[in-house]
């Protein structure tokens, strides 16, 4: 936990050592906590209010809180408010809406992976889906042109969707558990392209670089790409679980001949298997890549690092956001 010169805990970073893994999963759990997504508006409201308050100066004792009530708020007001605008996100964008959202649409893309109107449509909501966290999680406060959301959009559902119907042809000569995988090809195809898409200003402008004082001092289109990669791989790494599990275990139940009788319960075994995967398995996975990334001015572009000494000539590691 970070204390301020003055004293006062510093909720402007997180209650856990952000170095080390288990203090960003610790983080990365309170953050993503699927509950935070049925906070009504005045549990955001009121946490908003805390949050606020105290930044401006006033006491727990004035708030009559306690320092576990201080973090619990916080953590609620940052599942639903933007870290670099302050806007409220929209609800399914937030990352505690990660777990019931791909609870849904992952447990059925197991289930109905056969039919190719089934395939098309549950890829096509999950690239639907994935654009709306892109975007409502991109890193930093510049507007996504309206074009760019678009090809992103486009990018994703025809890779997503290509990808899942080309390999449903060739598995159809392999064994049944190579189809059942079929999703997570294609979630990790049209991830490596949404994402990409998504954050195109960034890798062609750069991402902004701030200093140890929170100061904006450039932007680097390399540190872009190294935040992008990370988030990249941590939202397939993400997904693994449940779409790998799930197929092993319905293939076992269906080679036992369990469920002959009870078809039925196809869908809700996987959607539980998936539940389960994805409420350790989003925070874990987040947890991967700190969030903000120290980087040395040596490691940038020459022309980045040059136009950043000339105006902060004793800058030497600097900070970025790498989104989520």
């Amino acid at each position: 936990m970070s204390i301020s010169k003055d004293g006062r805990i510093d909720i402007d970073k997180p209650r856990w050592d952000q170095t080390t893994y288990l203090g960003r999963a610790k983080h990365f759990l309170n953050l993503t906590n699927p509950l935070n997504v049925f906070a009504s508006e005045e549990e955001l409201q009121r946490s908003h209010d805390i949050v606020s308050k105290y930044r401006k100066g006033e006491t727990l004792e004035h708030l009559k809180i306690s320092e576990d009530d201080l973090w619990r708020n916080k953590y609620l007001y940052d599942s639903a408010y933007h870290p670099d605008t302050g806007e409220k996100m929209l609800i399914i964008g937030r990352m505690s809406a990660q777990v019931p959202m791909n609870m849904i649409i992952t447990g059925a893309m197991m289930t109905f992976y056969k039919s190719t109107p089934a395939v098309v449509f549950w890829q096509w909501c999950n690239q639907s889906f994935n654009a709306i966290v892109n975007y409502t999680n991109r890193s930093g406060s510049s507007p996504i042109p309206t074009e760019t959301l678009v090809k992103s959009y486009i990018g994703a559902v025809t890779g997503a969707v290509t990808t899942a119907l080309t390999l449903n042809r060739l598995a159809a000569r392999g064994p049944p558990l190579a189809g059942r995988l079929v999703p997570l090809a294609a979630v990790a195809a049209a991830n490596c392209v949404n994402i990409p898409l998504m954050r195109i200003t960034e890798l062609k402008d750069g991402i902004d670089l701030y200093n140890e004082k929170g100061e904006k001092v450039g932007n680097s289109p390399k540190a872009a790409r190294e935040a992008i990669a990370s988030v990249t791989v941590s939202r397939i790494l993400m997904a693994s679980p449940s779409m790998i599990l799930s197929p092993i275990l319905m293939t076992s139940l269906e080679r036992r001949n369990l469920l002959a009788n009870a078809k039925w319960a196809a869908m809700p075994i996987q959607l539980a298997v998936c539940g389960v995967c994805l409420t350790f398995a989003t925070p874990l996975c987040c947890a991967l890549f700190a969030q903000q990334v120290p980087i040395s001015i040596d490691r940038l572009e020459p022309e980045v690092k040059e136009q950043i000494l000339s105006r902060h000539p004793k800058a030497n590691t600097l900070i970025y956001n790498k989104g989520l």
